[in-house]
């Protein structure tokens, strides 16, 4: 079935001498990966290598056959071309963590309006604007609503914060928990939109002891969810 939509890439790796696998996130479809065989080389076809970096935002023409194997693109155009997250540092590196995030966590081959909208605008915001530090805490928090697991906030006063029940609590409990300063920024978190990022005022150290947290408590609760290997990159970026 010939099926035109738009899609979001996460990830692409090469496949033999000239071709890559590209797996994207599809509005119409929810996760897919198409085999495009000679990209590397060609020069002339319509599909370039530079429409597939991590998180491009394209509009793509694909057969699905939705047998479980890989698809194929026919036509693929950029619906938002960006301004500034590939060539800027702190961008492209916060880009890259979200792309492996996103691969860890999303696996559903089905459509998820809610989720795709919620990616495609968070992107474009991260785009157009310069306070980012916190982009990515505040990407992982609105994440979670997406699966399931967003922390209850009813008893947010209480002093700690249980990473497997996703509770607040007045005393400590058998599991991981979040306490002290830590908690604190945890709570300011919760209730921030990225607009409002900035007063959250975090030095490098403890912005990426809340990191840490957010990928345990990532852990936790995804099965298969893996720690990305680009979150030294972003250490070494955000110091």
């Amino acid at each position: 079935m010939l099926v035109t939509t738009k899609a979001i890439v996460i990830s692409t790796l090469k496949y033999g001498d000239a071709g890559v696998i590209v797996k994207c996130f599809t509005a119409s479809d929810g996760i897919k990966s198409y085999l495009l065989r000679g990209i590397l080389k060609s020069k002339k076809g319509k599909l370039k290598i530079a429409y597939f970096q991590p998180l491009m935002q394209l509009e793509i023409v694909a057969n699905h056959k939705n047998k479980g194997s890989l698809e194929y693109i026919k036509d693929v155009k950029s619906v938002y071309p960006y301004a500034s997250i590939h060539t800027n540092i702190f961008k492209s590196s916060i880009v890259l963590f979200l792309s492996e995030v996103l691969n860890y966590s999303i696996q559903e081959e089905e459509k998820n309006d809610g989720l795709f909208k919620f990616v495609e605008n968070a992107l474009q915001w991260l785009d157009i604007h310069d306070e980012i530090a916190n982009f990515h805490l505040l990407f992982l928090v609105q994440l979670t609503k997406y699966f399931g697991f967003y922390p209850e906030t009813e008893n947010m006063h209480k002093n700690y914060f249980d990473l497997h029940e996703g509770q607040f609590f007045d005393e400590i409990t058998l599991n991981e928990c979040i306490t002290g300063e830590n908690l604190t920024h945890f709570k300011q978190l919760l209730g921030t939109k990225f607009d409002a990022q900035h007063t959250i005022k975090l030095s490098s150290h403890r912005r990426n002891e809340i990191l840490a947290i957010f990928i345990q408590y990532f852990k936790l609760h995804l099965q298969g969810f893996r720690q990305p290997k680009s979150m030294d990159v972003l250490h070494e970026v955000f110091k």
